[in-house]
């Protein structure tokens, strides 16, 4: 018998779907649950093809995350 998809938190339904990678139905339900592509914030690449760092783009991801972490902290304060 399967678990109830729809009752589990997605931390459980990731660990359930890496345990069975077969079960299509779980993994549909995870693709369900994503972000949808519109929501996303896609970043610019730290580093150029040959590998040295953009250092312009590595101040917006940094800030991008202080910024996030900074959200996260007033979330939990509230």
């Amino acid at each position: 018998m399967k678990p109830n998809f729809a009752e589990m938190s997605t931390k459980e339904l990731r660990a359930y779907v890496l345990d069975h990678r077969e079960d299509i139905e779980a993994l549909e339900i995870l693709f369900s649950r994503r972000t949808p592509d519109s929501q996303a914030i896609i970043y610019p690449s730290m580093f150029t093809e040959d590998g040295k760092p953009i250092e312009e783009n590595n101040r917006i991801i940094e800030e991008a995350i202080a910024k996030r972490v900074q959200q996260e902290k007033n979330n939990q304060d509230q």
